[in-house]
């Protein structure tokens, strides 16, 4: 239902492939950024980079089902 309604929004594979790459690119500069922040508020950045970090995987399968047309169909 989720697939069928984002395929509808004009989402396409390709679009959240590169959104699982880009929030790779967002994790590493924020966890590179972390490390500048005083120690204080080191945790809570670094805990910011890691709660990015769970996302590539999901936009990657969402868009692996976008991909795949029985999926749409369904």
């Amino acid at each position: 239902m989720v697939v069928r309604l984002l395929h509808r929004a004009g989402a396409r594979s390709a679009h959240l492939h590169l959104a699982s790459l880009a929030t790779i690119g967002l994790c590493v500069t924020l966890w590179v950024r972390a490390k500048t922040v005083d120690q204080e508020q080191r945790g809570n950045a670094e805990r910011r980079a890691l709660f990015v970090g769970l996302w590539p995987p999901t936009l990657w399968l969402i868009g692996d089902s976008l991909d795949n047309p029985s999926d749409l169909l369904g």
